[in-house]
């Protein structure tokens, strides 16, 4: 199996295995699949996202559930991470609605998108679709709106861990709250806003009444959602772009990393960790990206060479400068 090879002191993947070997009779010249596979490629799976929908919420309460039912402290102390786990696939799922890939019929990919995925989970729908079209429109570019998330790496150990704690300790997430809060004053952002405060009232009081415990809103709901998940959203969003650079070819703008089952169970479900497959074409819905994927490599426009072999390798490189 070859090994990853980057260029030296960057995160970019070396010239030489950069192939020009597209476009062929089923890939276009950037890879976006062609004819009979683009139509297989693009077919929503509705049904199958019912399910996916239905299982976030059953993951996110039916964890609080069993915590508040088995009563002992090691079952709250499972939970709390768990449940950023659950904002994972919350974000995921509100990726795919924001795609409008999620339900084929529109209408009900944004209601859902919005009121059973984003909203619980403290996110505009719309502002996100905005803000995310810029991304794919021009990643790197002077409209990109991650740049933050994604530029300078490597950088040093000492300002990785700086960067982990504050998400782990709250401040990242405050600053993402602290925008919603101040909404409220704005008449054009206060319906929204006030549809997303409403939710979490709503969550506050369902979760009291149905575990007598009015505790677990606050400290596993928004606590979890301000902490674990800022820290899993930041390992997750550098090793889909971090150093990466501006390009055409999007070998050199989004990572490839080697999926493992517990990299998927906690940071990239749904597929997410296919990620350079889903920016060679966003049309094709996450259940689709790793025959996507497979398809680009047969073409030898992914070889071994483009290949993370771990979360943890990229992550060790990415905050390889010396202090």
């Amino acid at each position: 199996m070859a090994t990853a090879t980057r260029t030296e002191g960057t995160m970019l993947p070396d010239p030489s295995s950069l192939t020009d070997a597209l476009p062929t009779d089923r890939l276009g010249p950037g890879g976006r699949p062609l004819g009979p596979l683009r139509d297989e490629l693009y077919r929503i799976p509705n049904l199958a996202n019912v399910g996916h929908v239905a299982g976030v919420w059953l993951q996110s309460v039916g964890v609080l559930a069993l915590a508040a039912w088995w009563g002992h402290p090691l079952g709250w102390i499972l939970a709390f991470p768990l449940m950023g786990r659950a904002f994972a696939r919350f974000a995921i799922l509100g990726h795919e609605s924001a795609h409008r890939l999620l339900f084929s019929n529109r209408k009900v990919n944004d209601w859902v998108g919005r009121w059973l995925i984003a909203y619980p989970a403290f996110v505009p729908l719309d502002v996100y679709r905005r803000s995310h079209m810029a991304h794919h429109r021009e990643e790197f570019g002077p409209s990109e709106p991650d740049l933050a998330l994604y530029s300078g790496y490597p950088i040093a150990r000492a300002s990785w861990r700086r960067k982990l704690r504050r998400d782990a300790f709250g401040s990242s997430g405050w600053k993402n709250l602290k925008p919603l809060l101040q909404a409220v004053r704005s008449a054009t952002a206060r319906p929204v806003a006030l549809r997303i405060l409403g939710w979490q009232v709503a969550l506050f009081a369902g979760l009291w009444v149905a575990l007598g415990l009015w505790w677990v809103y606050p400290v596993f709901w928004l606590l979890p959602q301000m902490t674990v998940w800022r820290v899993l959203n930041r390992l997750r969003a550098v090793a889909e772009h971090g150093g990466m650079e501006a390009s055409a070819d999007r070998r050199l703008t989004t990572h490839h990393v080697r999926q493992s089952f517990w990299a998927k169970f906690w940071m990239v479900p749904f597929n997410t960790g296919w990620h350079l497959a889903h920016h060679v074409d966003i049309g094709v819905p996450f259940s689709k990206l790793p025959k996507l994927h497979a398809e680009l490599e047969r073409a030898g426009y992914v070889t071994p060479e483009l290949e993370w072999p771990s979360y943890m390798a990229l992550w060790r490189h990415g905050a390889s400068r010396p202090d």
